[in-house]
């Protein structure tokens, strides 16, 4: 077993490398799974309050009123770290726009298919992203895929259409949104690799939130606006938070472990939407879609482990 080379026993300490602690990185790495598992369950958790509020609340006017509220959230936030910088990079600026469109308006799909599909089905279908992401990447950025990762990429992609059932009466419209949703978000996260170094994280979600917000406006204008109760304000607030800690959690559980340990958690949602979905909306998966989550979420925890090993033998 090979070691790294260690400075003389005679060396000043200051000048010695640190040696990686064994014990502090796998409390970092259940730390991070533990962040993961909140962040899942918070976006899940949002999921299921704006699939209740958008049954009595017109979608968009939600919409507008959830974006605004995490519009604030995030500048509070901002502001506690220091200020928000709205200036970007001239070269940022074509995949800032593209990656906004997409963001947006996979946010409208998803949530127009929220209002009419079950939780769990709906979040089945998004457990395929990962997996899309991957095969997306090798396309666009020439990412060296062997037949291993290719065939779990496949059978995932069956479970998908066992979810679906094209040609049958599971598939309708709801579903068709769903996919063209998930596709948006890919097309999103692929752009997001064009930015540079120069563009932050925060500025980026934060026009991509306001983005939200007034498209949300501008397409409420169709509806008929009305003054929300207490309960409905209530769950606006209630979703803009688990959004909130979503997007927070989700991105210091990436920055404390090893992506390939906590990414496959990212498949607790699935848990989270079947337990909402059932004490919530009294829906219950059916055979088909027990069957297709799990090969899609079988081939995604593989696809993420195959890449860890390949990386290590690298």
């Amino acid at each position: 077993m090979l070691t790294p080379d260690l400075p003389p026993a005679s060396a000043p300490a200051a000048a010695r490398p640190p040696v990686p602690d064994p014990a502090q990185g796998q409390a970092d790495n259940l730390r991070a799974i533990g962040i993961m598992m909140l962040s899942m369950a918070a976006f899940t958790c949002n999921d299921a309050v704006m699939k209740a509020v958008t049954q009595t609340l017109p979608l968009y006017e939600s919409m507008t009123l959830r974006g605004g509220i995490v519009v604030a959230i995030m500048l509070v936030i901002a502001r506690a770290q220091g200020g928000l910088r709205l200036r970007v990079p001239r070269g940022d600026l074509l995949p800032l726009a593209v990656r906004t469109l997409a963001d947006l308006s996979s946010t409208v799909l998803y949530l127009v298919a929220l209002q009419h599909m079950a939780l769990a089905n709906l979040s089945a279908i998004m457990q395929a992203l990962p997996l899309a992401v991957t095969l997306a990447a090798a396309v666009f950025f020439h990412e060296r895929l062997g037949w291993r990762r290719l065939s779990a990429i496949g059978i995932g992609l069956v479970g998908v259409l066992l979810i679906l059932r094209p040609g049958t009466g599971a598939f309708d419209i709801w579903s068709a949104l769903v996919v063209l949703a998930m596709l948006l978000i890919v097309a999103r996260d692929i752009v997001t690799r064009l930015f540079s170094v120069h563009a932050g994280s925060s500025t980026i979600a934060f026009y991509a939130a306001i983005s939200v917000m007034l498209t949300g406006a501008v397409l409420a204008t169709g509806e008929t606006w009305r003054t929300p109760t207490a309960g409905e304000l209530a769950l606006l607030l209630l979703s803009a938070g688990f959004l909130s800690v979503g997007y927070l959690t989700a991105v210091a559980s990436m920055r404390v472990g090893e992506i390939s340990v906590v990414a496959p958690f990212r498949y607790t949602s699935l848990v989270w939407a079947i337990m909402l979905g059932l004490v919530v909306f009294g829906d219950w998966p059916d055979l088909w879609t027990w069957a297709g989550s799990a090969l899609v979420v079988g081939a995604g925890i593989y696809t993420i482990l195959r890449e860890r090993k390949v990386k290590g033998m690298s």
